[in-house]
């Protein structure tokens, strides 16, 4: 077992960079534990946080690790957690192919898939289906990928960005001139879900006053387990969420068609050359992307940089004693948080790879969110540093010809809030312990409750 060693900052988020017992003995627990039974995609690991202590020991002792089906309520799968391994699996289409469910899933947790394979299916059959998932601009290879992110690429291109900045500033502008001072609110809510709320409904072209049905469809569709208390409690809710959004994006593809070209991703798709030979699955599987990416990077990233600061009060100070630093702390949060914790390969052959062999048809999960804290790759990994030389340089949006589609205009968003924010507020504290997602895909908030003292 690894040693604790004095004073080190540890992945876990601790405001003092002291472990408390609880924490000190889920560590033990992990070390302790038969390497073959660790499951980093458990997803109560990522509530309590559990899940570093399973990267920090895979790291070091296997880098490649296999889950077997006995371990796992998603199934078989392989996991890949150091920096260079990770980018030396996205970048290779050949032998690693995107042909699979984007996220770690639970067996019967996409309603779609399993209408899409019919009632008749075989149980073979069916966790197949689940498996591939839905076909999207994500989960293809070359050539379908790049028509389908061709189709919509225009829509966050720099030109757009640029064209957008000014009514991205406005909208952040309203927002933080409407939160209340010296009283406590929930940050989720009336920050960070917001904005994502605004910029989603004009990248889609969607009414802002029905904004806030774009972000519950999100929050919907990467529920991966219902139950009481949650957005849905049962699957049939979950079920029939998906086929009003479906229902709704269709609608809007063809009424769209019915209009002049225009900037937003549904006109952008609707007038895309290629959208007859578009199948409904596939459309389907687009449109979840968009609207999942769209959400969830610049929702949870914003939600963490108040945390980050927060943690580590010494890089609060340095950026509001150096407001151009607010670039690099951007990037610096987004490698910090990892919003979305990894994507899916699959083998269609037996794969080498790291002294191991990989069967046809076995899943291997690239964990970003494992290859961001790798101390072998980056200096002190574990620390939140907002003057980090090179703070781009991480696995947050993936590589190579799957990098994500909205990378900048994530870090635009982000950025322009904090410029106002440094404008209004001298200090934004948080009060108790965020409530996190239970997802091993979503690595996020479901409620952060903070204090404004006051305005400048």
């Amino acid at each position: 077992m690894s040693i604790l060693v004095p004073d080190q900052v540890y992945p876990v988020a601790t405001k003092n960079g002291q472990l408390s017992e609880e924490q000190k003995a889920a560590r033990e627990r992990i070390y302790a534990a038969p390497l073959e039974s660790l499951n980093p995609g458990d997803a109560h690991s990522f509530v309590n946080e559990e899940m570093w202590w399973k990267f920090e020991r895979l790291r070091a002792e296997d880098p490649v690790h296999y889950t077997p089906e006995s371990e796992s309520a998603h199934g078989a799968y392989w996991s890949i957690t150091k920096w260079d391994d990770i980018i030396a699996i996205d970048t290779d289409t050949a032998q690693f192919s995107n042909e699979v469910s984007t996220s770690l899933s639970l067996p019967g947790s996409n309603p779609s898939v399993l209408r899409m394979v019919g009632p008749d299916a075989t149980p073979a059959e069916v966790r197949e289906a689940e498996i591939r998932g839905l076909p999207s601009l994500l989960s293809m290879d070359p050539p379908a990928h790049g028509i389908h992110r061709g189709a919509v690429s225009e829509g966050v291109s720099p030109a757009s960005l640029a064209d957008f900045e000014p009514l991205i500033r406005e909208r952040i502008g309203t927002i933080l001139d409407g939160l209340p001072i010296g009283e406590e609110f929930d940050w989720v809510d009336k920050v960070s879900m917001e904005l994502t709320a605004m910029t989603l409904a004009t990248l889609f072209g969607y009414p802002q006053e029905d904004r806030r049905q774009l972000t519950r469809w999100s929050d919907i569709l990467t529920t991966a387990e219902p139950g009481p208390g949650k957005i849905v409690e049962t699957m049939a809710e979950k079920d029939q969420a998906q086929q009003d959004f479906f229902a709704a994006f269709k609608n809007l593809i063809a009424q769209r068609a019915t209009e002049e070209p225009k900037g937003d991703f549904i006109s952008l798709m609707a007038h895309s050359p290629h959208m007859k030979d578009f199948t409904p699955a596939e459309i389907q599987g687009d449109a979840s992307v968009l609207l999942i990416g769209g959400n969830d990077t610049t929702r949870n990233t914003l939600t963490g940089s108040v945390y980050a600061l927060h943690l580590f009060p010494e890089q609060n100070e340095k950026l509001r004693a150096n407001p151009g630093l607010v670039a690099s702390m951007v990037s610096e949060t987004i490698r910090w948080q990892t919003p979305l914790t990894h994507m899916s390969r699959r083998v269609h052959q037996d794969v080498e790879y790291g002294g191991k062999v990989i069967p046809k048809g076995d899943r291997v999960i690239l964990w970003y969110v494992s290859g961001n804290r790798d101390d072998s790759k980056l200096d002190r990994p574990n620390e939140y540093i907002i003057d980090r030389k090179n703070p781009r340089q991480h696995l947050s949006f993936g590589f190579g010809i799957h990098r994500c589609l909205g990378n900048r205009l994530a870090e635009l968003q982000l950025r322009l809030t904090w410029e106002e924010i440094l404008k209004r507020f001298p200090e934004i504290n948080v009060i108790g312990e965020p409530v996190r997602n239970e997802s091993n895909f979503v690595k996020g908030y479901e409620t952060m409750t903070v204090v404004i003292p006051r305005r400048l």
